[in-house]
């Protein structure tokens, strides 16, 4: 079970989000989300809970709590898959490229 968590300080880190949590229940996952290129905070991040009642526990007691000199938001992680949950990052624009073996027939 994944919560969201919200308004993340720039400052926190995995491990501080983690003993934060750890208090309701088994953490299975911890992530702050962070930019790619630089290293620096997205502002929110994922935990995952064991079970629906310590999310929930998380969710009641933490929500509007402060760390790192921030107040953050908490609530249940929306249906999509999060990194938290295995799920990867946002969808590829793309597709996978490469020949899709129409319309070349090796000249000749």
């Amino acid at each position: 079970m994944s919560l969201h968590v919200g308004n993340l300080s720039s400052d926190t880190t995995d491990d501080t989000l983690r003993s934060c949590f750890e208090q309701f229940g088994v953490v299975t996952n911890v992530i702050v989300m962070r930019d790619r290129d630089t290293g620096s905070s997205r502002g929110y991040g994922y935990v995952s809970f064991d079970n629906s009642s310590q999310a929930e526990s998380a969710i009641t007691c933490a929500n509007g709590k402060e760390i790192d000199g921030n107040c953050f938001t908490v609530k249940f992680a929306s249906g999509r898959a999060t990194p938290a949950d295995g799920g990867g990052g946002p969808p590829r624009r793309y597709g996978g490229g490469g020949y899709d073996g129409g319309g070349y027939d090796g000249g000749g």
